[in-house]
Formats: C-alpha cells, structure tokens, sequence
C-alpha cells in the first residue's frame, strides 16, 4: 500500500538523525527499502524470523522487528547492532511505519468514499455515516475542480495537484477515470467566484511549468453540503466539454460562466437538425467563405456596431454594409436586427455543437 519510496524516504530520515543503519522487506524476504546494501543476504533469516512466534529478535548482530497492520504482517524491519539504543530506534522505526500503514489506510477509505461520492454510488444516509466515520465534515462549503490531462495516466500532473493542495488536508484529489483529475476543494464563507477562477489559473500555471503539461481546468458550482458535492462534479464535467465547442479558446471554463452554451449541449441531435433546416433552408454555415464568417464574427464581438467592426476589419462602412445585405439575401437574417443576429447566433452555436457530437461518434 505504501510506495517504496515513501518507505526510503523515512528510514534515510531516521537514519539522519539516529545514525542506525535500518531496512525494510516484505513477508517473503524481499527488500523494499535500505540504507545499507548487504540487505539481501539476510533472507533466509527473515523468512525464519517471519514463522516465529516471537514480535522482536537479535539475529547476527541485527534487530528483527515485525510490523503489522490490524493483526495482519505486513513488514519485517532490521535496525543495525544488538545494543539498547538500536533496540529503541527499531521500535521507533516500526511504530513509524505502522503509523504510516494506519494513514495510508486511512486516505485510501477517503479515496473510495469522494470516488463513490462524485459517481452518486452512495445511498443518503450511507453518505453521512461514512463522512462521520472518516471524519469528514459535511456541511462546508464545498467545489469541484476537474483538470483534464493531455496523456492519459498522467502521474507527474496528479502528483503536481497532490503537492499543491498537500498542507490542505480538507481537500481531495482523486480520479475516476484515466485522463481526469479531480479536486473537491472546500473553500473559506468568504471566497466566491472570482477566487476560484483564480486558483483554476494557478493550478493551470503551476502544471504548465511544473508538470510541463497542457491542461483544461472546469469548475461546477459552490456547493453547501456532502450530498451535493455530485452535482459540482457533473457541472464541472459538463463545462469541460461545453468549453471545448463553444469556448475553444479558453483553458479554464467555469459552469457559472456558460451562457447559452448550457442549454444546447443539452439538446437532442434530430432537433438541432431541424432548427438548421428551418434557418438556413438549404444552407449551411460550413458554405460561407472564410471572408464572410470572420465579419460575422467581428461583428458579433463587437455587439452589432458597424462603425467599430469595419474599424477593426480595416474595411470601409460601406463594405460592411454591402457584406451584411449580402449575407441578409442569402440567408433572410439581417444582423443589424437583434432578433435575427440572436437567431444567426443560436445557429452556428448549434453546428459548431452537431459537429462536435457527430465527430464524438467516430
């Protein structure tokens, strides 16, 4: 359960400041961790010391020591000499690891509950009972933070987002699926939606430059209690993709922040099919010329105003005005109108969604 690593890093702090050589092996001999490199030869004394009943025991000038997990051998751990102070530095290195065998373990049940939490596997009371059991609270403020990796199984940008939210031990990282990591933050009574953008723009920097790694980070809603917390995941879910049709542009794309965008990705296919029909007739977007497309766009960017769209296009007013009576023949949708512009606008939302979907199918 625990890493080798983890195992590494604490017998080589031990060792810094008790200056006792120590190792760790499993049940069948094998090394997993040492600060000395003649461990190996010790396993057929292991393996011994494994089926004895005793719990410590002096072998060859080494302390043997068992570790359990509840009842269960789970390590055998040698400390260098015979003398007391190695007996006690070996008790303190066993208790050490037992200790972090009883977090691991601990986070590990976290780990499953947030898992079965976001995925709505839980029943309402199972929900609280087991909160309270892993003393979690459950009436904190509380959002989701979805970060999609651009590789799959991505451990340096998951063991990056651990680092970062590390000394916030209210928080939790996790995964359920091999691209998505997910964060369910709880946040201060007086952080709103300004604060979280900011922290999704922090954690979108810090994996560009640590992780060296490109990233989309969506956000749900702030959420006040434990049973909740499911939907800021799926809102969260649901802004990642609304993001990558309608909002390409953007790496960090908050449910909050949607709009219409919202709303299409909720629609059936054959419907959407039919409200191009009825706008276009025989048309598509897909048939206008690039020219066309970037003044339609300008001048949606720029709240329908002529004057400063032919501005930025570096175009006569005229020009503009002779592009859009096109458009408007063509189409028998003036943009200078409001209704017309929000129904044209509506429209290539929805194929830029029909394409999105269709490619989804392949």
């Amino acid at each position: 359960m625990i890493s080798n690593q983890i195992l590494q890093t604490t017998i080589e702090g031990l060792k810094g400041i008790t200056r006792i050589d120590l190792c760790i092996c499993d049940t069948e001999g094998k090394v997993l961790a040492s600060t000395f490199p003649e461990a190996e030869e010790y396993e057929s004394s292991i393996l011994s010391f494994v089926d004895s009943p005793a719990d410590s025991q002096v072998i060859q000038g080494y302390q043997f020591f068992k570790v359990f997990d509840e009842h269960q051998l789970e390590y055998i751990l040698l400390a260098r000499g015979g003398s007391d102070d190695v007996y006690m530095v070996g008790k303190l290195a066993a208790f050490q690891v037992q200790n972090l065998l009883v977090a691991y373990k601990e986070r590990f049940d976290k780990d499953n509950f947030i898992k079965n939490l976001l995925l709505d596997n839980l029943l309402l009371v199972d929900i609280y009972n087991r909160a309270k059991k892993l003393h979690i609270e459950t009436t904190v403020r509380r959002v989701v933070f979805l970060i999609e990796t651009k590789h799959e199984k991505d451990v340096n940008a998951l063991e990056t987002v651990r680092s970062l939210f590390a000394a916030k031990t209210k928080d939790f990282i996790t995964a359920v699926d091999e691209k998505n990591i997910i964060l369910v933050k709880e946040i201060k009574p007086t952080e709103d939606y300004g604060d979280l953008e900011k922290t999704a723009n922090m954690i979108l920097d810090m994996l560009n430059t640590e992780a060296m790694t490109k990233v989309h980070v969506s956000f749900g809603t702030i959420v006040g209690d434990i049973k909740e917390v499911s939907r800021s995941y799926k809102e969260a879910k649901m802004a990642l993709d609304v993001g990558k049709i309608f909002y390409s542009g953007k790496n960090v794309v908050a449910y909050s922040n949607l709009g219409i965008g919202r709303l299409i990705y909720q629609l059936p296919l054959p419907l959407c099919r039919m409200f191009i029909r009825e706008v276009f007739e025989n048309k598509s977007p897909d048939d206008f010329d690039e020219e066309t497309l970037a003044t339609i766009n300008k001048f949606f960017e720029n709240s329908l105003n002529v004057s400063e769209t032919s501005r930025q296009l570096y175009i006569h007013r005229n020009t503009l005005v002779y592009r859009l009576d096109k458009l408007q023949k063509s189409t028998g949708l003036d943009l200078r109108v409001f209704e017309d512009a929000i129904t044209f606008k509506i429209a290539l939302m929805v194929v830029k969604y029909m394409k999105y979907m269709e490619n989804q199918d392949f």
